[in-house]
């Protein structure tokens, strides 16, 4: 069945990757970024926030399904800097754009009458897990954030929990891997094997996405979380189970698949 989906951020990375993915398999994508994005004619693109509540609500129109990527990405500095340099991006960006702008976005859905949402959360909601070897992370381990970012993607999660108990939607919240979005991020990977191992391609993303959309509602429960990457090199970090269940995500890509390609 062809759907109307929303895809908030959808001129970022993993953006792009999904817009892509879920018009490519016949649905209507409608996307909402503050910059113009590629892919989409534009008569199909909302040039606004989300926190602008009547873009929102006129983008939302005749969803069937949204996909919320929309946000601050990280924390501007981790490790935090030692005084007197110790500042951070909390009240600033992370609280606007990450617990507002969610908060927005699942009211905008909730009046539109979405009955399927997956919320873009992230695998730092549980890093402190894997750090500590306990792998492969299950999907429900006790959360263990990493810093600031991943508490803004922690109550993402459980903001989409209560939606989905008291609003009748199906809710996922996706423990995104690591998708870089710049040389320096790539740099980073490739220091690091076992970051490599929770490494996301852009397409390994668009199609988890274009799955979420072609799942069947009666096969999802109303909240879970999964997580999504591509296939590890060495060894499963995350527990990539829930999403071949639910959504029959199969990863193709490893690292440093399309890793560079911006």
């Amino acid at each position: 069945m062809i759907q109307r989906v929303l895809v908030t951020g959808s001129a970022g990375r993993i953006g792009r990757a999904a817009v892509a993915a879920i018009a490519a398999r016949g649905h209507t994508v409608v996307g909402i970024d503050i910059v113009p994005s590629p892919g989409l004619a534009p008569e199909q693109v909302f040039a606004a926030s989300v926190l602008e509540r009547d873009k929102l609500s006129a983008a939302i129109a005749g969803a069937e399904c949204l996909i919320h990527l929309g946000a601050t990405p990280d924390d501007a500095f981790y490790p935090r800097p030692a005084s007197p340099g110790d500042i951070d991006n909390f009240e600033d960006e992370l609280v606007p754009n990450n617990i507002v702008g969610t908060y927005r976005v699942m009211e905008a859905a909730r009046k539109a009458g979405v009955k399927k949402v997956v919320l873009a959360s992230s695998g730092q909601v549980i890093v402190g897990h894997r750090k500590a070897g306990n792998i492969p992370v299950q999907a429900g381990a006790p959360y263990a954030p990493r810093y600031l970012y991943a508490c803004t993607k922690v109550f993402l999660e459980q903001l989409g929990q209560v939606y989905a108990a008291h609003h009748g939607m199906k809710v996922l919240a996706v423990r995104l891997g690591w998708c870089p979005r710049n040389p320096g991020q790539v740099a980073e990977l490739t220091a690091n094997p076992e970051d490599q191992d929770v490494y996301l391609s852009p397409d390994d993303a668009g199609r988890f996405f274009a799955c979420a959309v072609d799942a069947a509602l009666d096969r999802l429960p109303p909240f879970a979380p999964v997580y999504v990457t591509s296939r590890p090199l060495a060894r499963e970090r995350y527990d990539l189970g829930p999403a071949r269940d639910l959504v029959d995500y199969e990863p193709r890509d490893s690292w440093p698949k399309d890793a560079s390609a911006f």
